[in-house]
Order: structure tokens, then C-alpha cells, then sequence
């Protein structure tokens, strides 16, 4: 079946009221004869078509795009859903913070603006309204957000309202990354960031620098706590089961080249939210020499170097 004719059944499917599973079978390419990574492009590009538009409305931005060409005329954009648009956000965090930095990712990307409000990790005044004691906490026009992947989930929700809550992540490829992120990625940093002395002085001087810290407390921080760190790092090597701190950050960084398999992103043309998280994860150690080591002698930067260009500037409203 050609294209156009495939359009035209999609069309008159829609309007007889056929099932979406037979809708999503017409957009289906056929995939014999193609290579894994060109299998996943194409599907990657099917995929997208159905998730990004409603399928009747996409036989009728197709009937449209079509009668377009023959009259030399660009067809119009389909309609977009509204963008959700919150009064109010304030993000409860540390700067260095992988969670937090997931959190932001996400709210950078889809361009929500938010306050930032940075919580002293000695006394935690900041959060002391709060029963829960850990960060990031988010409020949405007043609303309590906790957990980072359950904040990133519960906003993605209210963006996209007409995805249903069971598919939001999108697919059990999705709710896989996001999963390694949490239970892998995150474990291989603190070992990596604090690895020397050097390294981890060079942290805490981050840390410090755009933490919430007394001038005293920075000095004491900066190196009482890159020593402390020095040492807790070696205990979350040997819980973590990591005998080299690189070599396990190389390989986190090879496994999720290797799970793109070949895609911009995991989520296709655009990323998802397991692209947002590993990028949210690793965006406080990019410049650090652990980061730097990490582009430099893995696969992982031209991937990092479109995110950077998908997530934008940060959404961050200076108080």
C-alpha cells in the first residue's frame, strides 16, 4: 500500500470509528530487510507521529498536507495542547544535588519558570515547614511535590493531560532507564566526584560556592567535607560493588550510548524522560574532572551536546 492510499484508509478508519491498534498498524512501516539501528529510527518515527497527534487528527493533517502539495500550498501545523502554565514553582534544593538537578532538567526543558530556594545542608531551616526532610521538594501553586521521579512523572502528566496516567512512562523501554537512573547512575557519581583529595576539594568548591552557606560554614564544608567525602566514598565503592571508580562511570556512560541505539535520544526525535534525568543526573559533574574525563574517553558527548541544545537555557527565576 503506498502512502497515499495508506493516509486515505487511516482517514476513512478514523471516521468509521476502527480501534486505535489498527490505526497505529496502518502508520506501522515495513522493517524487513533493516538493520537494527535503522529499525529503531524508523519505528522511533512512526511512534512519534502517533504519540504527538491524535490519530484522526493526524489522517486529517495528513488528507490536508497532501491536498497542500497538489495545490503548491504548505499545509498549517496541527493543534498543539495548551502548555501548562503554573502561577507559582519553587524548587527546595542543593545545587550539586543529582535529584535536584533532575527536577531542573525537567523544568528547564519545558521552559516552567521557578524559584529556587537553597536549603542549608547543616540545619535544613529551609524545609523545616515541611514533614519531609529530603530534597528536592517542589511546590506547585502551593501543591507538595517529593521524589524526583515522582515529581518529574506527576508534571509530565499535567503537560500532556491526554496521555493516560498508566502510560506516562511511555513504554516499558522508558520506565527501564528511568529506573537505571535511580538504582545505578547516581551510585557510580559519589565515588567518581570524590575519588582523590584533589577531586574532591574540587567538588566541594563547587558545592560551596553555590550552596547556602555562612562564609565560616563554606571553609569548614570545603575541606572538612571533601575529606569526610574522600572516605564515605570508598565505603560506597565496596556497598556499590565498584572496584574502579571510572571504569564504572565509562561503562554507565557506554550502556546508555548503547541503549540509543543509534537515536538522538531514547525518546526518538525528542527526548523523554529518561534522556531528561540521565542529563539532569550528570549536568552538576560536566565540568568537573570527573565529567570531563567521562566525554573525553566515552561516546556519551555528542549525545550531551544535544541535550544541552534540546534543554536550553535554564527556566530559573532570580528572586
Amino acid at each position: 500500500m503506498n502512502k497515499v492510499n495508506k493516509l486515505a484508509v487511516l482517514g476513512r478508519a478514523s471516521a468509521a470509528g476502527v480501534g486505535v491498534a489498527t490505526q497505529r498498524h496502518l502508520l506501522q512501516p515495513p522493517l524487513l530487510g533493516l538493520n537494527p539501528a535503522s529499525k529503531s529510527k524508523v519505528q522511533c518515527f512512526s511512534r512519534d507521529l502517533a504519540d504527538h497527534f491524535s490519530l484522526p487528527s493526524l489522517a486529517v493533517s495528513g488528507t490536508m498536507f497532501l491536498s497542500g502539495l497538489a495545490h503548491g500550498v504548505p499545509a498549517e501545523d496541527p493543534v498543539r495542547p495548551k502548555k501548562f502554565l503554573p502561577n507559582e514553582v519553587v524548587l527546595y534544593q542543593y545545587e550539586a544535588c543529582p535529584f535536584c538537578n533532575k527536577v531542573k532538567a525537567f523544568l528547564d526543558y519545558y521552559d516552567i519558570g521557578y524559584k529556587v530556594v537553597e536549603v542549608n545542608p547543616m540545619n535544613k531551616k529551609e524545609i523545616k515547614w515541611s514533614e519531609y526532610k529530603k530534597v528536592p521538594i517542589l511546590t506547585v501553586d502551593g501543591e507538595q511535590m517529593v521524589d524526583s521521579s515522582d515529581i518529574i512523572t506527576k508534571l509530565f502528566q499535567r503537560i500532556h493531560p491526554e496521555k493516560s496516567p498508566d502510560s506516562v512512562p511511555d513504554g516499558g523501554e522508558e520506565k527501564k532507564w528511568l529506573g537505571w537512573v535511580d538504582n545505578h547512575l547516581v551510585h557510580v557519581l559519589s565515588p567518581n566526584i570524590y575519588r582523590s583529595v584533589s577531586e574532591a576539594i574540587e567538588s566541594f568548591d563547587y558545592i560551596t560556592t553555590h550552596g547556602n552557606f555562612s562564609l565560616t560554614e563554606r571553609i569548614i564544608a570545603k575541606y572538612g567535607g571533601a575529606a569526610a567525602m574522600y572516605f564515605v566514598s570508598k565505603k560506597l565503592k565496596k556497598r556499590h560493588n565498584i572496584t574502579d571508580e571510572r571504569a564504572a562511570l565509562y561503562g554507565a556512560a557506554e550502556t546508555w550510548v548503547d541503549a540509543l541505539k543509534g537515536r538522538k535520544f531514547l525518546g526518538c526525535l525528542e527526548p523523554n524522560l529518561a534522556d531528561i534525568s540521565v542529563f539532569g543526573v550528570l549536568r552538576p559533574i560536566r565540568h568537573l574532572r570527573s565529567g570531563r574525563d567521562m566525554v573525553e574517553h566515552t561516546r556519551i558527548g555528542e549525545w550531551y551536546s544535544r541535550m544541552e541544545a534540546a534543554v536550553g537555557e535554564s527556566s530559573r527565576i532570580n528572586a
